[in-house]
């Protein structure tokens, strides 16, 4: 097995890896251009066909012919509907449909000829003898699964401008939709589409959403180097922006908008707001062609509190939302309901051991073992049952799978003990056990979520 993995020694293969991971790992975020999108394609689609020819060296052909038409499907619009329901149901999966990509193909070539061509005494990229096959394979392995890590985007329901006094000429191609560059003699006015990170948001909501504006004045320049130009703090500055389909009247206080925002189509009006420090604040407005009200949103610290609905000016819907400091009151009502409700499956139990001691339940030798090995998946069962009623439950990806996992390696050492040791009473204790285990499980979740809920102090 090491001699057939040797074509993962070779010196393009281990520089192609490495480029590969330091480019997902840290160019992309530094410097997030094309270069860095095309070099990711270049580097993944030569390591990658090499990788399962030298796992599977009978079936290089087809490898290589089903990498090239994967790679094509996954940069075509075709693959749409599948990314977006296999985002939805099992992994969020990013992709942009950019048919330049497929450039990338011509890595293809010479990827064949390194995993086929012959050493020689003059060969200029022998294997490296130093590394070993295994550790490479790990590495390889690592690379595939951090590198396509899920990406959560953040999008903003509200326009969101930054102003910097700079001349740089910047091209929005170059940044795959997250941002628009509008430019104004000296000024360059950078518009945020949305914000995309690998690290999952605890909740979306306006809270999150705050925490990538808060310093987004910052972080723009690090995407965007050739920017350097910040406005002064108590600078106001007004702007009109316009688009083929509307024009913004733009009051900025430093890089920030700050004031009143105006979003027009001619004479009609679209969106009325304010903002106070690059935040949404107070109410904000959204009207039809008509200029007639259609939602009213209210802001309170960039959060919205409250949404009503109109038809033809008259309010047909009013609806409370959440703030952040609202649901973590509700994530300690919920903690608490969920612990009373633990308490009290203890004190079933507790109960009918007293009942019926020293009576047990009698079961036979095959049917304990068996229980103990069955009981585990009801626990699962319950744990779903009672997350369904729980606003804001705590997941996380593949939770289907690791929460059976971990319910089941915890859960069966608890029954083999119950049942061979402290024994049953009665039969209506397999169901209370199964609920306090089930219940201790979502308060663990729960719990977790509380705490990555509360602020950074």
């Amino acid at each position: 097995m090491s001699n057939q993995l040797k074509p993962l020694t070779t010196l393009p293969f281990i520089t192609c890896l490495l480029l590969l991971m330091v480019n997902d790992f840290y160019l992309k975020g530094a410097f997030h251009n094309t270069l860095t999108g095309k070099l990711s394609d270049f580097c993944g689609l030569f390591i990658f066909p090499i990788f399962w020819s030298a796992l599977l060296p009978k079936r290089k052909l087809l490898i290589f012919f089903l990498t090239g038409l994967l790679f094509t499907y996954w940069k075509s619009d075709c693959a749409t509907t599948f990314i977006d329901f296999f985002s939805a149901h099992f992994w969020p999966v990013q992709r942009i449909v950019d048919p330049t990509d497929l450039v990338a193909m011509v890595i293809l070539p010479l990827a064949w000829y390194s995993v086929n061509r012959r050493i020689t005494a003059i060969d200029f990229t022998p294997y490296l003898k130093f590394i070993h096959p295994y550790v490479i394979s790990i590495v390889v392995l690592f690379a595939f699964c951090a590198t396509s890590m899920p990406r959560y985007v953040q999008t903003f329901d509200q326009p969101q401008y930054v102003l910097f006094n700079s001349k740089a000429l910047l091209d929005s191609n170059d940044y795959e939709g997250e941002y628009t560059i509008h430019r104004f003699d000296s000024l360059t006015v950078v518009e945020v589409n949305q914000i995309t990170t690998t690290k999952r948001p605890v909740k979306s909501d306006d809270y999150n959403k705050n925490l990538f504006l808060t310093e987004i004045d910052k972080d723009i320049p690090i995407q965007m180097p050739a920017i350097q130009g910040e406005m002064p703090f108590d600078k106001i500055t007004f702007l009109t922006l316009r688009t083929p389909g509307y024009q913004d009247l733009l009051r900025f206080k430093g890089a920030r908008l700050d004031g009143k925002f105006i979003r027009k189509s001619g004479n009609h009006l679209l969106i009325t707001g304010f903002y106070k420090n690059g935040i949404e604040d107070s109410v904000w407005t959204y009207l039809d062609t008509a200029s007639t009200t259609v939602i009213k949103k209210t802001f309170v610290n960039g959060e919205r509190t409250q949404i009503q609905k109109f038809d033809t000016d008259k309010l047909i819907s009013s609806n409370r939302i959440n703030t952040r400091a609202d649901t973590i009151t509700l994530k300690y009502i919920q903690l608490g309901v969920l612990t009373a409700l633990a308490v009290l499956m203890i004190v079933l139990i507790i109960r009918n051991y007293r009942a019926a001691y020293p009576e047990v339940l009698k079961i036979k030798l095959v049917w304990k073992y068996l229980l103990c090995f069955i009981l585990p998946f009801f626990v699962w069962l319950m744990h779903i049952g009672i997350a369904v009623f729980i606003t804001d439950h705590y997941t996380e990806t593949f939770d289907f799978i690791f929460n059976i996992f971990l319910i089941y390696i915890v859960t069966l050492p608890l029954f083999i003990i119950i049942v061979a040791w402290i024994k049953l009473r009665k039969q209506i204790d397999l169901l209370w056990y199964c609920l306090l285990f089930g219940l201790l499980y979502n308060v663990f979740l729960e719990y977790q979520m509380l705490i990555m809920l509360l602020p950074d102090v």
